[in-house]
């Protein structure tokens, strides 16, 4: 079984064909999703869309650090409270900081990482971090919040070996996903040094599709290209990269 711990599988982009795309991951062996969550507007699609696969889907809840607004982070967080109070969820996600799109809304984004961290504690799940422009402002709070009970996922891990060190050391495992295979993506060529225990697999489709689909919708049965780049980094079969990458999933997801 191949997973996919992130995946956006209930946006727009998906509305024409959804049962196809996630048929063809069936066909290519991947059977586990993980969706992360953006904002409330998505909810209602989210839970449909695991009423539906019961046995493939597994949700997140949390408010994306791009969709922290001034006028709604309030209510959004309300929101997240509430549906963690009504409802069973696998994590806290995606949350984290975003200075690419927005660097005036970063002392509210901090404010709801931080919120959502304690969050994730309090119900004793993990969180999947979105980190954009802001590996120091993400390592400053995970400092600040760290404890026995802190683990999840570096989401589209970018960042360099330090920095993937760094990561690991608050319990994150590293998402994986199409960067791994862009010319100038950089994490292959350290990714190596990083023992593959601390690698999960991901697309974040519908975006960041690997070569050769790069600039194309990304969808869950594009990872395969990223099992290719792995089992070469690695020096290791492509059965070995899936195995220990969905063991790794299930770890931090605690489920199997």
């Amino acid at each position: 079984m191949i997973t996919d711990t992130h995946t956006h599988l209930y946006v727009e982009e998906f509305d024409q064909d959804r049962d196809e795309v996630i048929s063809r991951g069936f066909e290519l062996g991947i059977n586990r999703h993980f969706l992360p969550s953006i904002d409330s507007t998505y909810t209602a699609a989210m839970i449909a869309l695991e009423e539906k696969y019961p046995e493939n889907i597994r949700l997140m809840m949390g408010l994306h650090p791009t969709h922290v607004k001034k006028e709604t982070v309030d209510s959004e967080l309300s929101h997240v409270r509430d549906m963690l109070s009504k409802k069973s969820f696998v994590a806290i996600g995606e949350i984290g900081i975003d200075l690419f799109w927005d660097k005036r809304t970063l002392g509210l984004q901090q404010q709801a990482f931080v919120e959502q961290i304690r969050l994730a504690q309090y119900h004793d799940l993990p969180i999947v971090i979105h980190c954009r422009d802001a590996f120091d402002e993400i390592f400053e709070i995970l400092e600040q919040e760290n404890n026995p009970r802190l683990r999840g996922i570096f989401h589209c891990f970018t960042g360099n070996l330090q920095q993937a060190k760094r990561a690991i050391s608050f319990n994150m495992k590293l998402g994986i996903g199409g960067v791994v295979t862009f010319k100038n993506g950089g994490i292959d060529q350290f990714l190596h040094d990083i023992p593959l225990k601390h690698i999960v697999l991901e697309t974040d489709s519908p975006y960041l599709a690997p070569v050769p689909y790069r600039g194309k919708r990304n969808e869950s049965a594009f990872i395969s290209e990223v099992i290719d780049k792995l089992a070469l980094i690695y020096k290791l079969p492509r059965k070995q990269i899936i195995e220990v990458t969905t063991e790794n999933a299930s770890f931090i997801f605690n489920c199997g």
